[in-house]
């Protein structure tokens, strides 16, 4: 059976020259600091591209789960493993996670050092990644990340710190499990997951976080630049300011369409408020309010229903 490791760049790829740290390494060298392959597997590599991971866009976040969905539908393909960017890395992996097509292991992994530093943490995350894939426990799980020997789901996690090797943590659920040497340890299974099939994507989705006294500016400025919906990352529940509030009624009415998020790390959006900015003055402009903070804060909240 096959492994294909998805190599698009970030900091595991990196070197520093000067003073400066850039992506510099190419699938094959990378894949040669894997520290064992478990018998009765093979490594192909696949250099999908080599950047910062600050500089993927949506597209081509979306080309790239289509390039991981088109391994996974291969027979003798048993996971696929992608290398990325910590900066944006929970965001890809949550879109490949709504479009899998199949149940096999995804696993995404990275680093917080470069390649070339005195104690890299890519080399481990590497090859604990491919552990997972290889792993029937990882099986159905849907996209993971597996980044200082935890085992995260892509739905719940998110990067806490800028520098610390121990940077993702799934806020509020855990992790799915944990790598314990050659062996992969799952503690839970996510219960709910859904699957999207998708053959384009939209980008232009603007994301508005509320701050205190927050005006309609942005929101009006939004509708009238060519957004195809608007985000609103709310406070607590899902509420905005009075100001906001009229805003997204007057571009609702516009025919944009408006999704609710919350800023906060956890918890639910739920309609409950209904003076001045409160969730139920959004709900009955027609703004949309899905379920769950985690993840909808994301640029592409536009798949759920």
């Amino acid at each position: 059976m096959r492994i294909w490791l998805v190599t698009t760049g970030g900091t595991i790829a990196s070197r520093t020259s000067g003073d400066e740290v850039v992506t510099a390494i190419a699938g094959g060298e990378l894949s040669r600091v894997i520290r064992t392959i478990a018998e009765g597997f093979e490594l192909f590599v696949d250099d999908f591209m080599n950047v910062v991971s600050c500089a993927i866009t949506l597209p081509v976040a979306f080309a790239l789960v289509q390039r991981i969905n088109a391994h996974l539908a291969e027979p003798d393909c048993a996971g696929v493993v992608v290398t990325h960017g910590t900066d944006t890395m929970e965001e890809v992996a949550y879109l490949c996670d709504l479009l899998l097509t199949q149940d096999k292991p995804v696993v995404f992994t990275g680093a917080q050092r470069s390649a070339d530093d005195p104690d890299p943490d890519g080399p481990r995350n590497l090859t604990d990644a491919i552990r997972v894939a290889v792993s029937p426990e990882a099986a159905g799980l849907g996209a993971v990340v597996v980044m200082d020997q935890q085992i995260e789901a892509a739905r719940d996690v998110t990067k806490s710190h800028t520098s610390r090797v121990s940077a993702f943590v799934s806020r509020g659920r855990g992790s799915l499990g944990h790598v314990d040497g050659d062996a992969v340890v799952i503690h839970r299974r996510p219960v709910k997951r859904r699957s999207y099939p998708a053959v384009t994507v939209e980008a232009d989705v603007d994301l508005i976080r509320m701050v205190l006294g927050a005006d309609g500016r942005f929101i009006r400025l939004a509708a009238a630049s060519g957004a195809k919906g608007i985000v609103i990352e709310g406070f607590g529940r899902g509420n905005t300011s009075p100001a906001v509030a009229e805003a997204v009624a007057e571009v609702m009415r516009g025919g944009v369409p408006v999704f609710v998020a919350s800023r906060c790390g956890e918890g639910r959006v739920k309609p409950v408020y209904g003076n001045d900015g409160g969730g139920k003055n959004l709900e009955r402009a027609g703004a949309i309010s899905p379920g769950p903070s985690s993840g909808f804060w994301y640029p592409y909240c536009w798949v759920w229903e």
